[in-house]
């Protein structure tokens, strides 16, 4: 089921310059994929290992605010977790 969210424009451009840059860890740029192919697509969701990708992005200190923009889009567009 779709979250009904979509990657705004400032964090698909955010996502955009973490793909790009070659200083970028693996995890970010899962994270930065995952967020810019759910920019303008409200179907599509987070899959679970580029959420926890996400995830540690965030907690990650040594990440720039342009990945950390990125890895809380995609965070927020993944399915919930209730059982």
């Amino acid at each position: 089921m779709a979250t009904g969210k979509v990657t705004s424009k400032r964090a698909a451009k955010n996502a955009s310059k973490t793909l790009s840059s070659p200083s970028t860890g693996g995890k970010s740029k899962s994270a930065a994929g995952s967020a810019l192919s759910q920019y303008k697509a409200a179907s599509r969701k987070t899959s679970a290992p580029a959420a926890s990708a996400a995830s540690k992005t965030l907690l990650d200190g040594r990440t720039s605010k342009a990945s950390k923009s990125a890895a809380g889009s995609a965070l927020a567009q993944s399915p919930s977790r209730k059982k």
